[in-house]
């Protein structure tokens, strides 16, 4: 296996373990059998260990997923009805490739980029040729590296909106990960605006 493909592996398993099949509505084995075409793909890979697994909101829908995230045994919350939480769609050019997985290329939580508006941050990362990561995106990290919060910082995720205007964000409150939003026009200097280098559906291996 390549260093790629182990970390995919280790980052399904720990998603497992946290009890997403469950929110998909399926077995284990039936859960991990549609990352494996992805992981797979990735044996030949030279990505390295900087990316992140992604399920797609048809998989696993977002509601959820903030109260499997954790830190020193804080679980995550929020304060935001499901139907709130579901309205962050990805915005057109941020859409996930296709299929029930796919990976973000080198996720930052945009410490680059910290207390800047939204819309001023959008515009910071189009021009710096990065990508705003999603609602999705950005639970992936909450999930995987909930330390990100605490070593570097919350942040935005400019690739999903809802109707309103407004953007998705997490961060620490209470001593565990919060999922919130704001306004494209507010800046607060806990917050980064979260990025990455590309996605990558296993399309895009062959």
């Amino acid at each position: 296996m390549s260093k790629a493909s182990e970390e995919a592996q280790k980052q399904l398993d720990r998603i497992v373990a946290l009890g997403y099949p469950d929110v998909a509505d399926m077995s284990a084995a039936a859960f991990r059998a549609l990352a494996r075409p992805l992981i797979r793909a990735l044996e030949d890979s030279d990505l390295g260990t900087q990316i992140l697994l992604v399920p797609t909101r048809e998989l696993v829908s977002p509601e959820s997923l903030i109260a499997r995230t954790s830190i020193n045994r804080m679980a995550g919350f929020t304060t935001m009805p499901p139907r709130d939480i579901a309205s962050f769609l990805p915005q057109d050019g941020f859409e996930p490739p296709e299929g029930p997985f796919y990976l973000v290329i080198e996720p930052h939580t945009g410490t680059c980029y910290i207390n800047r508006e939204p819309d001023v941050a959008r515009k910071l990362i189009d021009s710096d040729e990065r990508l705003p990561l999603t609602l999705e995106e950005g639970l992936a990290i909450a999930t995987q590296h909930p330390e990100w919060l605490l070593e570097e910082n919350g942040f935005n995720l400019l690739g999903s909106r809802s109707a309103d205007g407004r953007v998705p964000s997490i961060w620490m409150s209470q001593n565990a990960p919060r999922l919130g939003a704001v306004w494209p026009n507010s800046r607060h200097t806990w917050l980064g605006n979260a990025f990455c280098v590309s996605r990558r559906g296993v399309s895009l291996f062959h």
